[in-house]
């Protein structure tokens, strides 16, 4: 018998260690192990950056949560918090400016982001397909656009020949489309295999029913972050509205929210809760940045582990 009592055959042999879920994975042969200094080192900055981002976050958060007494007793800003009320949201989300604010800016991405999202789509498959009508000169015509524009002035003066000044619409059409955007579709859509498109073809899929059926599905990780971009983009807008609207019924939200934090103006509804001392401006103030920021803070986990697919794969194989 070769093989001694009470032993295994593979025993002595060393396992292949398998990283875990949350373990860092394995180095290449020629990077040295980091130094306990240097994990410090990272750890601490690390913390230091989250730290810098979490903090102002925090105070406005806490501030809009306190009563009238508490933020005069910290003189303004609150850090640390004394109790829990939202009086200050109930009085912004029960009618008046800022609630009609909010829906404004909600319809507006909505709206905007479809249309966005569908006039990208188009235009970015058009373009990756090589023997496209004008493809070359399309596709030059917005390079070109990315390094030149008209300006403001003229942009205004289309815009005011159009009629779209004090419409919605002039919230969404001048910053419908951005060619990097495109750019980054039109990449992505290049990588998908070629033979998956033309065997469709040979099946008798016409050119709606591949993008539609092949190339989007396909393509959810990018159409997804791309999807972020431009929500991100219509939500956060404020210059459209400040030169295109007079009306301050049509306002959005980032707008009223400069209206309260640089002007000081106090919005339709609550100056009288503000003058009996109910309310402090500073907490409805705070309450309209969160309300700014919520939508954002909410999508943002959602979409972010299509980044890395969605925008290094379209970007840099494209």
């Amino acid at each position: 018998m070769t093989a001694v009592l009470g032993t295994r055959p593979d025993q002595g042999k060393t396992r292949e260690k398998r990283p875990g879920r949350w373990s860092a994975p394995p180095r290449p042969v020629w990077e040295e192990e980091p130094s306990r200094a240097g994990q410090a080192g990272k750890g601490i900055a690390l913390g230091l950056a989250c730290l810098a981002i979490l903090f102002p976050l925090w105070i406005v958060i806490v501030t809009s949560l306190q009563t009238k007494r508490t933020i005069d007793e910290a003189g303004g800003l609150v850090v640390i918090p004394k109790g829990v009320t939202f009086v200050a949201y109930q009085e912004l989300l029960g009618g008046g400016q800022v609630q009609r604010a909010a829906l404004v800016s909600i319809g507006v991405t909505v709206v905007g982001t479809l249309f966005s999202m569908a006039v990208s789509v188009l235009c970015a498959y058009g373009l990756s397909r090589s023997g496209s009508l004008g493809h070359s000169w399309i596709l030059m015509t917005l390079l070109a656009t990315m390094f030149f524009g008209a300006g403001l002035i003229p942009t205004y003066l289309l815009v005011q020949a159009l009629g779209l000044t004090d419409t919605y619409l002039a919230l969404i059409l001048p910053s419908a489309v951005s060619v990097f955007n495109i750019l980054v579709l039109r990449a992505f859509f290049m990588n998908i295999s070629q033979e998956l498109v033309d065997s469709a073809r040979i099946d008798g899929a016409g050119e709606w029913r591949i993008l539609f059926r092949i190339v989007m599905p396909l393509s959810r990780a990018v159409i997804a972050v791309i999807s972020l971009f431009y929500a991100v983009g219509y939500w956060s807008a404020w210059f459209n509205a400040s030169i295109y609207l007079t009306d301050q019924d049509m306002m959005p939200l980032q707008n009223v929210m400069i209206q309260l934090v640089q002007k000081q103006e106090r919005p339709v509804g609550l100056s009288a809760q503000i003058n009996t001392g109910q309310l402090s401006p500073l907490a409805i103030q705070m309450a309209v940045m969160v309300l700014a920021l919520l939508p954002v803070a909410v999508l943002s986990p959602f979409v972010q582990k299509h980044f890395k697919k969605g925008m290094l794969t379209g970007a840099v194989k494209g």
